[in-house]
């Protein structure tokens, strides 16, 4: 009778999550590689040409404040699927792979389970992958009656953590590797990625896979498509009918001539998809979120900082966050609220029906009354970058400040909405501040594990 019983209630379940889902909408997230805030058209139409992208943008949110919490690759896209922040989830830098890293082999596979980081003051051991016990945002919304799909880098693992076992139904075009070797095949250094590619430009041919994928979709759930794109990581390889329109343009010398027409390759990608969409009719019922994993391997004005250098910078953890859905968000709006990538994992829950409390550990909030209402959210506490490969590793963003720290004791203040380049130092006229925020990253770092490794005192 009892075993009866629970069966009845999980079907019961199943039942209630699968008509609970019905009624809500497609998701589409774009996830870049290394976009930087400045990178698109419409905020700099010198330099690039985005106009699927900045269509985007004027159809939907428009977030001027959104930022990464780890402005790294694995970190990153650790945080995107489970809302909790790399630092509690000890993945702080890359995971490395291949014969330059003796745990690893040419494949990118390894049974070691941290790593080291030789210029890291702190010895901080990171993780070689994402663990299952964890749960994702593909899981939670499979719960809810959802369909995911996975195309493009994964970066969080080899084949035992690979998207397929992190609760998404199908992934395309996924390698061990961090980014490609090239972005004209071989695109993967053991050719594992499309082998039988034979000239296709590499965001060309993932962009072919998703529209056939949408133009065959037949299984009566609502999709999520997370498409995570290699570009515009390096190598600096454009398409080849792109990078003659860039090149000798003001600011694009060599390799970012390059840059500019990978970010032109994502933004055609960005139309195909969305007019696979419109052909399958089920645009008006698709939500579309744009960002990206960290800001650009270049240093671009307005901000300091990229991927290279000053990487807790706004140039390095300040990245394009845009929202579409169609009758549910404002047009042509912006909102200034300060974000977080930790913030999508709760965001999607809530706009699938679940409840996101019921997760423990997440470290962000549901951005729906922003995608609801466009009201300007104020959070409970800061919002914290880390990262662990130099001396630079922590930042603390409330309010208009941001405090920037240094595992040798070192801090720096700034107010972000004044001096957006973070070129004045206010730390020793404002002390008040300075300490308050020391204070507050030290109790952040003790509540999410790695206070042993701090820079600061409390």
């Amino acid at each position: 009778m009892m075993h009866r019983l629970w069966l009845l209630l999980g079907v019961f379940a199943l039942v209630s999550a699968e008509t609970l889902a019905a009624d809500r909408p497609n998701i589409v997230l774009f996830f870049v590689d290394d976009l930087g805030w400045s990178n698109l058209g419409y905020r700099q139409p010198d330099q690039f040409d985005t106009p699927n992208i900045d269509l985007l943008a004027r159809q939907g949110i428009d977030l001027q404040q959104a930022y990464v919490a780890s402005p790294t690759c694995s970190p990153s896209r650790a945080t995107l699927l489970t809302g909790q922040h790399p630092a509690r989830l000890q993945m702080v830098r890359h995971i490395p792979g291949g014969p330059k890293h003796p745990d690893f082999d040419k494949f990118g596979r390894t049974d070691v389970e941290f790593n080291l980081w030789p210029g890291d003051p702190a010895q901080f051991p990171c993780r070689n992958w994402l663990p299952l016990e964890h749960v994702t945002y593909a899981e939670a919304l499979r719960d809810l009656g959802y369909y995911n799909l996975f195309v493009g880098k994964w970066h969080l693992g080899h084949e035992p953590y690979h998207p397929i076992h992190q609760g998404f139904d199908r992934q395309i075009g996924t390698s061990n590797f961090g980014h490609p070797k090239g972005y004209y095949p071989p695109y993967a250094p053991n050719g594992e990625v499309f082998p039988d590619a034979k000239t296709q430009y590499l965001t060309d041919r993932i962009t072919d896979e998703t529209v056939q994928f949408i133009s065959d979709y037949s299984i009566d759930q609502p999709l999520m498509i997370s498409l995570w794109y290699y570009n515009v990581h390096t190598p600096s390889q454009g398409p080849s009918d792109l990078v003659p329109k860039y090149q000798g343009r003001e600011g694009l010398d060599g390799k970012r001539a390059e840059y500019a027409a990978q970010i032109a390759a994502v933004d055609r990608s960005v139309g195909r998809v969305r007019k696979a969409l419109a052909d399958k009719g089920i645009d008006d019922n698709t939500l579309i979120i744009f960002t990206s994993d960290q800001g650009s391997f270049f240093e671009w004005e307005p901000y300091r900082g990229g991927k290279r250098v000053d990487t807790l910078c706004e140039g390095g953890a300040r990245v394009p966050m845009i929202f579409h859905w169609p009758g549910v968000t404002a047009q042509d709006a912006v909102n200034e609220s300060v974000v977080q990538t930790t913030d999508l994992f709760p965001t999607l829950v809530e706009l699938a029906g679940g409840d996101a409390s019921s997760y423990d550990h997440l470290d962000g909030v549901s951005l729906m009354p922003i995608l609801r209402d466009n009201v300007t959210i104020h959070r409970n506490e800061p919002i914290f970058g880390y990262r662990a490969y130099e001396d630079l590793y922590a930042s603390v963003r409330d309010g208009d400040w941001k405090l920037l720290a240094y595992r040798s004791g070192q801090v720096a203040l700034y107010n972000v909405v004044k001096d957006r380049g973070e070129q004045h130092d206010l730390s020793k006229k404002r002390p008040e501040i300075t300490e308050e925020l020391k204070r507050e990253l030290w109790r952040w770092e003790n509540k999410v594990g790695v206070a042993q490794f701090s820079g600061i005192s409390p």
